[in-house]
């Protein structure tokens, strides 16, 4: 976890921006591309002497396992989360994908979770457990956990929790009649 800013007077941005990043994926985002490497390799320049089939399943093994590695890591090295006016956006990886979208509306509270991990939910990556809810988790520590309104919860691991809770908080107070955001 970092050091972060606490000064809960500081007025909040119209758009708060925050980041997870983890940089163990980077490590099993290599080993994919070393299996895809090999299955390359042993299409091209392979001394199989017993028969196509084998050499056929190896190559489309290697290519298969480098692939879902790689495109799997990959889509799940960090996390961003946006806070706006209206609504929140929870986007994965390089592209974006997955992406989740959740109308404040939607939204009945947030509360700060000091230490969220992988192995509470079952693993990096975007997350479903009955008894827990849903989560986007690329690494072990700080997290949001919004409680919707249809009595699910979304956990989302990034950095500066407690002011993205803030933010969302105070987002979430009715306001008077006229007054400015």
């Amino acid at each position: 976890m970092r050091d972060h800013p606490r000064d809960a007077r500081s007025p909040h941005p119209d758009v708060w921006t925050g980041r997870a990043t983890n940089r163990v994926q980077w490590l099993l985002a290599l080993l994919g591309a070393a299996c895809l490497a090999l299955g390359i390799e042993l299409a091209v320049d392979s001394p199989w002497t017993n028969g196509i089939a084998p050499l056929v399943m190896a190559v489309v093994g290697c290519i298969a396992a480098g692939l879902l590695v790689l495109f799997g890591t990959l889509a799940f090295v960090h996390v961003a989360l946006r806070v706006d006016q209206e609504c929140l956006e929870i986007r994965c990886g390089h592209i974006g994908v997955p992406r989740r979208r959740i109308p404040l509306s939607q939204v009945r509270g947030a509360d700060f979770a000091p230490h969220v991990t992988p192995r509470h939910w079952g693993g990096w990556g975007y997350r479903w457990r009955p008894e827990k809810g849903t989560a986007v988790v690329v690494r072990r520590g700080e997290g949001v956990i919004l409680r919707l309104w249809d009595g699910h919860t979304f956990t989302v691991t990034v950095d500066d929790a407690e002011s993205a809770v803030r933010v969302i908080r105070d987002r979430l107070r009715p306001r008077a009649p006229g007054a400015a955001h």
